[in-house]
């Protein structure tokens, strides 16, 4: 496929333009992949831009079954025709015409084996060419009636040739009563078979417009160009400040009496004798003084947090014995266990302040509750609201009066598989992958409008739920016209079989900017149901159903072959559907039609290791049918076997998540039945569990590396201007000071750590960190006031602007974890911030009203998105699967420590439910049959949008920065969601020291990620490399320990005992 375009169309991380159908170029400042459409088969380029190389072809009028060859195909510079193959030229046509120039011609020879119309088709730029019959057009001033005039006044297809008896040429359509379609000659891709429900209206009869109103069909494939969005994602690697040589003190146990921490057995306190720190300069660099006698603490279970001990000089208590057991929990029993209990319905702490004027305004909200920021609409209410949204398998996209068609309405768009472009291939990696992968945007397949709408057209939106909107567009932007004018609604809900549109009393279109080339009437499906087979001109099959609420025959009406047109004042429904399957596609949605879905509600619980969960809909329509539901690949893996029965052969080509299947039910039942129970905070394997004691040898190491690591600023490094990257220093120390405790099992080192470990949290829970949190009351969430203070959207990746949510809070959640696992009594005083967090990124009930539903984690894709409220023509992305993971991680942590078993279970099944996702879209084996072929020897997708993937970061092209963004941090789910195979495969083709980028030779951060990651598949050499004595501590990132990294790579079998590792 040609991917040839001039070098200065775009520039990396530039903003880009979109190539519209029309050749015309249009300025789109959000949009992320440029797109120069053709038909694929006849190459040339034209003189007027020789910088750029277009292909083209096209198809002759009338059934090409068996057909020999393409037609004929001629580039102009300013005008286009259709003519009968006998003809000299281009037809005459009535009215003013300007004789075309011909700059270049490509002809191959068509033979038809049945009676056709051989059509030459001119490719024009700029065409102005006058209708034969301008009287075919609407005679209304209403602005997409009339922008269906002036196109059909400036171009013109016909084939003088042509017959009725001959069939509709293929830019002429016809709309035929099935009873007649076999004699009016339709093409060989204009329809199938009625299916046995539909009953043909013998009455109906045949409408053959007299004019088009375009000569030629934009084209479906093309070229692209393509750029990231980077907006609210600074060219920043994610790694906090390091700072080692300024340690807050030296703690040196042998200088501390010894001590002893006594367990309590009681429920009301804990008393423990505890080592009391030494007085520090105000620096924090004093050393340890030994202990002149001990100080015994009793701590009630309503302890406030960690400040009023820290300031005491008192370091708190280790309460293993109240918190939580490494390698057990609570939910091992066969009781159910609801996963989507609220964790809290009350409001936030009361230092955390809160403020109304967030930069990006709500456009067209007509909605006070919380506000999805991340879901996949979200477009519709940002910039220019014209960028697409992808349900899966369809996108649709607000036209807003944009040149090709010039329509106001809602554009459907489905691109098969064949229609992709993909990026220069990569030849030094094995396999030599293709760059990216990415679908054409802007292909209008079908638009649902109405006459009354023009320049006055408001879109709004009104139900955002976390899996469906109601989307509207209304003639006028007043309030008193609206209640006047009526509306269009559109309930767009994940996954739906059919796009459907409520109609209040409107003149219904349904354009085309591919165009139609037949429309075929098939009678009714169900009562007041009417339906209609549609071919478009790149030979696509669509499904047309039209309910009117008065159940009288709409009688639509075919003005030229882009502008189907209904009665006036119409109420009631249409909806929509691609066919792919002839009559068993057919019969699929016959039977669906007339229902449709308008929200969507997910219900889960878990019982022992097995976990269940639910997607159901709400219907309108005929309720009585079932809907038409598409599922994507990891789907179709855990579905129930009863929900699996109720799949069919539909399929339809997703974006970037591979086939979607449709089932025919109005719920899915899908199961995962290997809940990740035993995972806790020590190194874990699927296959092994929990590793919870190290060798002699290994733990002496451990513990001298940990006793330096564990002396560092721990203030200076977290108390930083980024919620992102202050997190990940916090949840470094928390690890450094678990494993001290449990797995080199120093309790009196591990107790001087916690100390400071809880007073450098304290500075955020107290929200006195640089830029504060800050509740956002417009869009309802807690948010950095980094964007507020500087102007910045790209303030800590975005935050403010709801980015990245999950993987910034989910390091102050694993922290919190481990305080609270480490000492119980701290839960109390602290549990409020940190389960504000929670809310915030992952809410998991409506019944809380502070914070939308699930912002982060998207339970129909099975993942989260990390994109908030920016703009964007590739809709919403994920650059990182591991902090993802992370997320989830932390969750059930937190949820175990604090005995949440709601929340526990809920981080568990979605770990599971992020396994399945992330093997099958983002971590690509061998033997993935979800992304193309040609891609999946990339190995990690780098970023995935939701019309394309791209093998890149925001920060950079390095492979080991693609790579290495969805291994960080390596935690004990890593081996959950990271399988052997593919981290083998992954190794093998980057990092081994005769691979592209050998990790041997790397310096700084990622080389210890690559390493750390290789504990997985060769622990013993991940050991050795950490364990070296001269071991080079700039190969750490300031998120990460040698600590933690010798014990990962120790407890997963890189250490048994020998000496030398």
């Amino acid at each position: 496929m040609d991917t040839a375009l001039p070098q200065n169309r775009l520039s990396r991380f530039s903003n880009d333009t979109r190539i519209s159908p029309d050749w015309q170029s249009t300025s789109c400042n959000t949009s992320t992949s440029t797109w120069t459409p053709h038909f694929s088969a006849v190459s040339y380029t034209s003189s007027s831009d020789p910088g750029s190389t277009w292909v083209s072809t096209t198809s002759a009028s009338g059934p090409t079954t068996n057909a020999a060859a393409a037609s004929t195909t001629t580039q102009t510079s300013n005008s286009s025709v259709i003519s009968d193959a006998a003809a000299a030229g281009p037809v005459a046509t009535s009215g003013d015409t300007q004789a075309p120039t011909t700059t270049s011609t490509t002809t191959t020879s068509f033979t038809p084996t049945t009676t056709d119309v051989v059509a030459t088709v001119t490719e024009t730029r700029n065409a102005s060419i006058a209708v034969s019959d301008p009287t075919a057009t609407p005679t209304t001033s209403s602005p997409d009636a009339a922008q269906a005039s002036a196109i059909a006044n400036s171009s013109v297809g016909s084939s003088a040739a042509a017959s009725p008896s001959q069939g509709p040429s293929s830019n002429a359509p016809v709309v035929s009563d099935a009873n007649t379609a076999a004699t009016q000659g339709p093409s060989s891709n204009a329809a199938v078979a009625p299916s046995a429900a539909a009953t043909p209206d013998p009455a109906r009869i045949t409408q053959t417009p007299t004019s088009s109103v375009a000569s030629v069909a934009p084209a479906t494939q093309g070229s692209v160009n393509t750029s990231l969005p980077t907006s609210g994602n600074p060219s920043m690697q994610p790694f906090p400040t390091r700072v080692i040589s300024s340690p807050s003190s030296v703690i040196d146990p042998a200088t501390l009496s010894v001590t002893t921490i006594v367990e309590s057995t009681t429920t009301e306190g804990v008393s423990a004798a505890a080592p009391t720190p030494p007085n520090s300069s105000a620096s924090g660099s004093a050393p340890a003084a030994a202990l002149s006698s001990t100080t015994t603490l009793t701590i009630s279970s309503s302890s406030s947090f960690v400040a009023s001990s820290a300031s005491s000089g008192i370091p708190s208590i280790i309460t293993v014995a109240q918190g939580v057991a490494t390698a057990s929990s609570g939910l091992t029993g066969s009781l159910s266990q609801d996963v989507f209990n609220p964790i809290s319905t009350g409001g936030i702490p009361s230092n955390i302040g809160s403020r109304g004027d967030h930069p990006v305004a709500r456009l067209g909200i007509n909605q006070n509750t919380p506000i999805e920021t991340n879901k996949f609409y979200a477009n519709f209410f940002l910039g220019s609201q014209t960028s697409p949204s992808f349900t899966h398998p369809y996108s649709v996209a607000w036209n807003k009066g944009a040149p090709n068609t010039g329509s106001w309405g809602l554009s459907v768009s489905h691109v098969d598989a064949d229609q992709r472009v993909y990026g220069p291939q990569q030849s030094n990696i094995p396999g030599n992958p293709v760059k990216y992968y990415a679908n054409p945007l802007g292909i209008q397949s079908l638009i649902f409008s109405a006459t009354e709408l023009g320049a006055s057209t408001v879109l709004t939106t009104d139900s955002l739920q976390g899996a469906s909107v109601n989307v509207n567009i209304l003639p006028s932007g007043s309030t008193a016209k609206r209640q006047l004018a009526g509306k269009v609604t559109f309930p767009l809900v994940q996954g739906m079989g059919f796009v459907t549109a409520i109609y209040s009393g409107l003149q219904p279109i349904l354009q085309s900017g591919v165009f139609f080339q037949s429309i075929v009437s098939a009678g009714t499906v169900q009562t007041g149901v009417y339906k209609y087979r549609i071919t478009l001109q790149d030979g696509k099959n669509w499904l047309l159903y039209v309910a009117p609420s008065d159940g009288v025959d709409p009688k639509m009406t075919l003005v030229n072959n882009m502008h189907l047109q209904g009665p006036s004042g119409f109420n009631g429904y249409i909806q929509i559907a691609k066919n792919p399957s002839g009559t068993e596609g057919e019969a699929v949605y016959d039977r669906s039609a007339g229902v449709y879905a308008t929200s969507a509600e997910v219900s889960g619980f878990t019982s022992g290791t097995t976990g269940t969960y639910t997607h159901s809909w709400t219907k309108a329509g005929l309720t009585n049918l079932p809907l038409v539901m598409f599922a994507l690949p990891h789907h179709m893996q855990s579905l129930s076997s009863s929900t699996l029965g109720s799949s069919t052969n539909v399929k339809l080509q997703t974006t970037t998540k591979g086939l979607g299947t449709a089932i025919v039910a109005d719920s899915w039942t899908l199961v995962e039945s290997n809940l990740p129970l035993d995972m806790a905070f020590a190194p874990w394997r699927p296959t092994t569990g929990s590793v919870n004691s190290l060798s002699a040898t290994a733990v002496q190491l451990i513990h001298t590396v940990a006793q330096s690591e564990v002396s560092e600023d721990m203030n200076k490094q977290t108390a930083l201007d980024s919620m992102y990257f202050s997190g990940k220093a916090l949840a470094k120390f928390a690890q450094i000071v678990y494993v001290i405790h449990d797995l080199a099992q120093d309790d009196t080192l591990a107790a001087a750590g916690l100390v400071k470990l809880k007073n450098a949290f304290s500075l955020f829970v107290n929200n006195q960190q640089r830029y504060p949190l800050v509740y956002d009351t417009a869009w309802k969430g807690v948010v950095s006031t980094g964007s507020f203070a500087t102007s910045d959207s790209g303030q800590d990746f975005g935050n403010t602007y709801y980015n990245d949510h999950h993987f910034h809070y989910g390091y102050f959640v694993y922290t919190a974890a481990v305080i609270g696992y480490l000492d119980s009594s701290w839960i109390a005083g602290n549990r409020d911030w940190v389960n504000m967090l929670l809310r915030d990124a992952a809410n998991p009930s409506t019944a809380d009203t502070m914070f939308p539903f699930s912002r982060s984690f998207d339970w129909y894709h099975g993942h989260s998105f990390a994109k908030g409220l920016f703009e964007s023509g590739d809709s919403k992305d994920e650059e990182s699967s591991s902090e993802d993971a992370m997320f989830a991680y932390a969750m059930k942590m937190w949820g175990k420590v604090v005995a949440d078993p709601s929340m526990e279970a809920r981080g568990n099944l979605m770990l599971s439910i992020l396994a399945r996702s992330l093997q099958n879209y983002f971590l690509m084996e061998s033997n993935n049959t979800v992304q193309p072929a040609n891609f999946i020897a990339n190995k990690a997708t780098g970023i995935l949008f939701e019309s394309k993937v791209e093998h890149t970061t925001y920060f950079g092209d390095n492979l080991e920065f693609i790579e290495g963004i969805h291994m960080i941090p390596l935690i004990p789910s890593s081996t959950l969601t990271r399988t052997t195979k593919f981290v083998t495969e992954e190794w093998n083709a980057y990092f081994t020291d005769t691979a592209v980028v050998p990790a041997s030779g790397l310096q700084g951060g990622w080389k210890g990620i690559l390493y750390a990651n290789l504990a997985i598949i060769n622990p013993k050499a991940s050991w050795n490399f950490f364990a070296a004595s001269n071991f080079d501590v700039t190969s750490l990132d300031g998120g990460a320990s040698r600590t933690w990294y010798l014990a990962y790579a120790a407890g997963l079998g890189g250490h048994n005992g020998e000496t030398n590792g």
